[in-house]
């Protein structure tokens, strides 16, 4: 090493320095550019390192070290064997340390293309970032990649660390040439605040002190970069945001709704709306850990009570009257792909976003032409199967990022930021009815729903419809039969049969048989529906607890044979190419509520085993 390393004072821990604030920031990079390198120096130079561990260290650094005869700092923090083993980082590593002006909470993050998914991970959580490069290679791709994701997820704030800059003689041509290749590349990535420090983890050059080495340089050292960069909360200044995580109801004097405040304040008194149904209440009690509170903020834990019962579930946000979020069903979104399976637009996806999971449909923008696979970053369109409460990511990180889930293998597939509204709910609100589905039901004597009847044309799906209908009617239950037909001469005159229509067709069905269940009827839905995902899409629009599946299973054969219209055998004659079973296909229900095969039970039969159901789930009463 060329002259010697001013070293900084040393501070153990957070404890005796926990009024100062905290700086959450990662290192991201390319393999081998020397991020675990660099944190170990940090700790070692700032005093972190007990005697017991530095022991180990040089234990450590013999059997697994790269460094000579020196000291290889990587080693803090390649915790696993298998990093050890292959001189890489593999999960993300988070570490503690201080200095005289901030404490400071790190994350060592993978530089493998592989382990991309891990770097976002503990880039999502973070203030800033130290984007390494190699002085040796400059920028690289991964280089870019990492930079996109931390301005993907909202950071503001990069310290840009030239490190071995020692194998390049300590050039200062060198280290500014890869200044300027980054600026120019990082333009149009949002940075605030972007410092370049030349550095040389290995020998300590510039990181925790200064080195006659780089005298040249007239910059801070990455610790000085690091003590001064801004640390910006907003959240107390935006607007109040709750998601409701558990609806607590241990017994029948107390409910109450348990989460974090993911921003601004609320206070006892307040009046507050339920998002996205419109219900409100006032807020009567704040109640934490350590007993009620007058008031609370962002980032509090407490469980708050309302002073009327009103319909409150798992992932509704609770916000003022006055700075609503949006009630949409569409939006546009940024995705960081994640799985191995590149993206596909006919493949169902969930949606985990705050505290809600709902399954949705994800498309690319039209002027989106190329393939969407492990670690790209693209443009997409989400459409949601029931409203959202919709906060933009760059307005409310909390609520505003979310994952996608392969819905067939249970993997993360994408991590996103939600963008903007994309439909015409944009600036308009839910507006929540004076009379609830719980004061319908008690008025009716019965509770609304839907009961979706499914299956091949030909199967019998209208013929038991009519028959449940007759037999609810004889029992003075109200009901609607919304057969597909017959909506198909009205309402969804408009739609053809092209698989975009065939969606819209079960979409605006499953909407008015909601209207019609909120207002204490049971809808009768005779549709054919071929795609499981129209069908689930309807069940959570009503919520499960009011969507009754009944798979009228009659085979094809069966309902060929029959053919109480004729189209068969227009399919046949090649005049109709694509009736569900024969040109086009039907996914039949994986998981029904309710199978029946028509050759097997008249619809007499199948109107009262669906009657008998109804009852057992205590749509109707037993009489």
């Amino acid at each position: 090493m060329d002259g010697e390393v001013l070293p900084l004072r040393a501070h153990r821990g957070f404890g005796e320095h926990a009024a100062r604030d905290h700086l959450r920031f990662l290192t991201c990079g390319s393999v081998d550019d020397g991020k675990s390198t660099l944190i170990g120096r940090l700790l070692h130079d700032t005093g972190q390192i007990a005697d017991d561990q530095l022991a180990r260290l040089h234990r450590d650094s013999r059997r697994f070290g790269t460094a000579g005869e020196g000291l290889d700092f990587a080693l803090l923090l390649d915790g696993l064997e298998a990093e050890r083993e292959q001189g890489i980082t593999i999960d993300v590593a988070w570490r503690y340390f201080s200095t005289a002006r901030r404490n400071f909470i790190v994350a060592d993050t993978p530089g493998h293309a592989q382990y991309t998914r891990n770097m976002a991970t503990g880039a999502s959580g973070c203030d800033a970032a130290v984007i390494l490069v190699d002085a040796t290679r400059g920028l690289t791709e991964q280089t870019r990649r990492h930079s996109r994701i931390v301005s993907l997820f909202g950071i503001r704030h990069v310290v840009l660390a030239v490190n071995k800059i020692d194998l390049v003689d300590n050039d200062p041509a060198v280290f500014w040439a890869i200044a300027e290749d980054y600026a120019a590349f990082a333009a149009d990535l949002g940075f605030r605040t972007a410092v370049p420090v030349p550095i040389s983890a290995r020998h300590g050059d510039n990181v925790a002190g200064r080195s006659p080495a780089l005298a040249w340089h007239q910059g801070p050292t990455l610790i000085e970069a690091l003590e001064t960069l801004p640390v910006e909360d907003d959240r107390l200044t935006r607007p109040f945001r709750f998601a409701v995580q558990y609806v607590n109801r241990p017994d029948e004097t107390f409910r109450g709704y348990a989460g974090t405040v993911a921003s601004g304040r609320i206070r006892a008194g307040d009046r507050i709306v339920v998002n996205p149904s419109g219900l409100s209440a006032t807020v009567s009690r704040i109640v934490t850990w350590d007993g009620d509170r007058a008031s609370a903020e962002a980032g509090d834990a407490l469980t708050l009570v309302l002073d009327t019962e009103i319909d409150v579930s798992r992932g509704d946000v609770l916000s003022l009257p006055d700075s609503r979020p949006a009630a949409v069903e569409k939006f546009s979104a940024t995705l960081l792909w994640m799985d191995e399976r590149p993206f596909a637009p006919d493949r169902a996806y969930r949606l985990r976003i705050g505290a809600r999971t709902m399954p949705v449909r994800i498309s690319r923008p039209v002027e989106a032409t190329e393939a969407l696979t492990l670690n790209d970053i693209g443009e997409a369109v989400v459409d949601l199967t029931t409203p959202l409460a919709f906060d933009a990511f760059v307005d409310d990180p909390a609520l505003g990022g979310f994952v996608l889930i392969d819905r067939e293998t249970g993997a993360v597939a994408a991590a996103g930021v939600a963008r903007a509204p994309l439909d015409q709910a944009r600036n308009i609100y839910r507006t929540a009815g004076a009379v609830t589905p719980e004061d319908h039901a008690r008025l009716n004597g019965h509770r609304g729903g839907a009961v979706w009847l499914t299956g091949l044309s030909g199967s019998g799906k209208s013929t038991i419809a009519a028959a449940l209908e007759r037999r609810l009617h004889a029992r003075q239950v109200r009901t609607v039969l919304l057969d597909g037909d017959n909506l198909r001469h009205g309402l969804n005159r408009d739609l053809g049969f092209s698989s975009a229509d065939r969606e819209e067709n079960v979409r605006r069905t499953g909407e008015v048989a909601r209207l019609f269940a909120d207002s204490g009827v049971i809808a009768l839905c005779a549709l054919i529906s071929p795609a499981a995902a129209g069908r689930e899409a309807v069940r959570e629009r009503l919520t499960p607890d009011r969507f009754l599946e009944v798979f009228v299973d009659t085979p094809l054969d069966a309902c060929r044979a029959r053919d109480p219209k004729g189209l068969y055998a227009r399919a046949e004659e090649g005049r109709i190419a694509d009736l569900t079973g024969v040109g086009s296909a039907y996914e039949a229900p994986s998981s029904p509520d309710l199978t029946i095969d028509t050759t097997l039970a008249t619809p007499d039969a199948a109107a009262d085993l669906i009657l008998r159901t109804l009852i057992a789930r205590g749509w109707l009463p037993a009489w």
